[in-house]
């Protein structure tokens, strides 16, 4: 296995696009409007073992990791490893920042909850976007839907990637996380919301 050579400006964006999506998530999961699948399940999983979401999701990425290295190396790269710890710990960071700064009811009023999200949601769109046009791997949870797919290669991978965030959502539920907007809407608009970043954005962020 050979990572592909990254350049200092590639480097620059991959960390800022991971710990903005830490960034971004940390504020999300005050609103009470849910998170993506992954990261809903493992709150779910991190709050059952006492842990912090960083410490479950690095434990859990490096479970997948070895999936991911026995069966589909061509998925990882820089940003691979990068997604696997910088994302939790960047939202232990911030959520332990937002305690200090906010105040403990700035999340109540519906005004404030909104007033977050859609900056947020849309600031989390962009930072995935650039992500994944760096072109340097994909994250252990979302080189899994490959693998399967291999496996189950009369099955598209849309179904397969759709069954994938629905099975773990479902676990995040049976783990007493709650099912939110943002969860649905990311579930069925982040694939073209990405597209649409990465495509008026992103191009202009990063220059091939």
């Amino acid at each position: 296995m050979k990572f592909r050579t990254i350049t200092k400006i590639e480097l620059f964006w991959l960390i800022i696009s991971v710990v903005t999506m830490g960034f971004c998530l940390s504020f999300l999961n005050q609103t009470s409007f849910g998170t993506d699948p992954c990261t809903m399940f493992n709150l779910g999983m991190s709050k059952m073992l006492g842990f912090s979401l960083g410490n479950w999701q690095a434990l859990f990425n490096c479970v997948l990791f070895i999936f991911v290295f026995l069966f589909a190396k061509d998925q990882i790269g820089w940003g691979t490893l990068a997604n696997m710890f910088l994302v939790g710990y960047s939202f232990d960071f911030f959520s332990w920042i937002n305690g200090m700064i906010l105040p403990t009811d700035f999340f109540e009023p519906m005004l404030n909850r909104i007033l977050i999200t859609i900056p947020a949601l849309g600031i989390f769109v962009i930072a995935v976007a650039v992500y994944i046009a760096i072109q340097q791997g994909t994250s252990p949870y979302d080189a899994m839907p490959y693998i399967i797919n291999k496996k189950l290669t009369k099955v598209s991978f849309k179904l397969v990637r759709m069954g994938w965030d629905i099975g773990v959502t479902i676990l995040g539920v049976l783990l007493g996380e709650k099912i939110g907007l943002i969860t649905i809407v990311m579930a069925f608009t982040l694939g073209p919301a990405i597209g649409f970043a990465e495509k008026h954005i992103v191009a202009r962020l990063i220059k091939k």
